[in-house]
């Protein structure tokens, strides 16, 4: 099995270096691009189908050289129909080879979430190769520990630390991730910075965690993208990333990398399926065999674009017989006002 990357962004998903980290991971994973987004994060607002709408569009505009299948997944709370639980509207997750969460709140995402059906999905997906992609408040719900930004700052509650998905224990490492790092909305008057907690209660936060948590801090239009494969984290966007230990604190510019044992050993769970539910692991495993056999072979592939090139010299009698050569590997080709397109025979 191999794991797939991971990326997290302080803030910014649809803005130009959000775009950027985007192209970075398509371009890694095989053809036919196939992108879920969750709304789950906002699923207590009125528009969460928008907030997650509108990152489907910029995407689809921005990797439109992949030709992504975009699917959004509107499992939005425990309970009604649109549950995180609920298998019919979670069938793109089991094919998804890129997998979205973003802007919400962090606790209702970690509430939601935990323990469902989806979560299960998103989990071994990422063991059986797909990317991950987590964003503003998503990044902070995955953590081993959430910090209740609305709770703290807009209500007004006292600092108090709440349990995430805790996404990399798992694999031994115990990780909280906070976005908006360097954020400055409050300018001289009032500081905004750690997620806009302001460095005080944020410092009050961060006691009340263990001492073996260790945080990641992303700038706003900044981040990481993981590569557990190789044991390696590429820093993106326009500012930096900064990684706080008990007795130590370093940052990482945008173009920098470190490895990922700065952020604890990543022990990939043996036997690789642990944590999650058997049924689900093989429904998952079941239906990314289901669609391997769905996607054609480089061989096919590539006899496609000789035949486009002879379509193109108006070579029709090579166009022919590369559309027979093509049905005997067990493909049929449909010539259409899109350009040519490809079905299992």
């Amino acid at each position: 099995m191999t794991l797939g990357h991971i990326a997290f962004l302080g803030s910014g998903e649809t803005s130009l270096a959000g775009g950027r980290i985007f192209e970075n991971l398509a371009r890694l994973i095989p053809s036919p691009l196939q992108i879920a987004i969750l709304e789950t994060p906002a699923g207590f607002e009125l528009n969460a189908s928008l907030v997650a709408g509108r990152v489907g569009e910029f995407l689809k505009t921005r990797l439109q050289n992949y030709k992504p299948i975009i699917d959004l997944i509107p499992a939005r709370k425990k309970g009604t129909e649109f549950s995180p639980d609920n298998l019919e509207i979670l069938k793109p997750l089991l094919t998804a080879n890129m997998i979205f969460m973003g802007p919400g709140s962090p606790s209702y995402l970690a509430r939601q979430l935990g323990g469902t059906l989806a979560w299960d999905i998103i989990r071994a997906r990422h063991r059986l190769g797909a990317t991950l992609v987590f964003a503003s408040a998503a990044t902070i719900s995955v953590s081993e520990w959430v910090l209740p930004v609305y709770e703290i700052y807009k209500v007004g509650e006292e600092v108090h630390v709440k349990d995430g998905l805790k996404f990399f224990s798992d694999f031994g490492m115990h990780i909280s991730i906070i976005p908006h790092w360097n954020n400055a909305e409050g300018g001289l008057d009032l500081d905004t910075s750690r997620c806009f907690m302001g460095m005080e209660r944020f410092e009050q936060w961060r006691r009340l965690t263990p001492k073996e948590n260790i945080i990641v801090g992303l700038d706003e239009h900044s981040g990481i993208i993981m590569d557990c494969e190789r044991g390696v984290c590429d820093v993106h966007g326009v500012s930096s990333v900064s990684v706080l230990k008990s007795d130590s604190a370093e940052m990482y510019a945008s173009g920098a990398s470190f490895s990922l044992s700065e952020l604890g050993t990543c022990t990939p769970p043996d036997p690789i399926e642990k944590g999650i539910r058997p049924e689900v692991w093989k429904m998952v495993l079941n239906a990314a065999q289901s669609a391997d056999d769905e996607t054609p072979p480089d061989e096919v592939l590539s006899l496609l674009e000789k035949r486009k090139q002879a379509r193109a010299e108006k070579n029709f009698a090579e166009s022919d017989r590369l559309r027979d050569e093509i049905s005997g590997l067990g493909w049929a080709v449909k010539d259409t006002k899109e350009g040519q397109q490809l079905e299992k025979a």
